[in-house]
């Protein structure tokens, strides 16, 4: 299931110049952020559905994506399910 959050506020950005269309980012993201753009490419399909897990940028070895883990909405509330601490973007998109 996808969630999106706020429209234009997740910290991905995808270099396509860098990638190498390995498909990596596609494989790890929760989310499908990543889709394939033709012969050995990636783009970004979805970049409001990122949950700025980092699992991307982590995977990448040619260093085409990058994002700040652990800021936003989406951080506050997987530590919610997880039963921990962790801060929010603000009140008005979390409970």
């Amino acid at each position: 299931m996808k969630f999106r959050y706020l429209k234009n506020v997740v910290t991905l950005a995808f270099d396509a110049d860098r990638c190498n269309g390995c498909g990596t980012c596609i494989e790890v993201c929760p989310q499908g952020v990543f889709v394939p753009a033709g012969k050995g490419s990636v783009t970004v399909a979805d970049r409001d559905a990122c949950l700025e897990c980092g699992a991307c940028a982590r995977n990448c070895a040619r260093g085409a994506v990058s994002v700040r883990p652990g800021v936003g909405c989406a951080y506050a509330i997987l530590m919610s399910k997880l039963k921990r601490k962790g801060s929010c973007c603000g009140d008005a998109c979390c409970p």
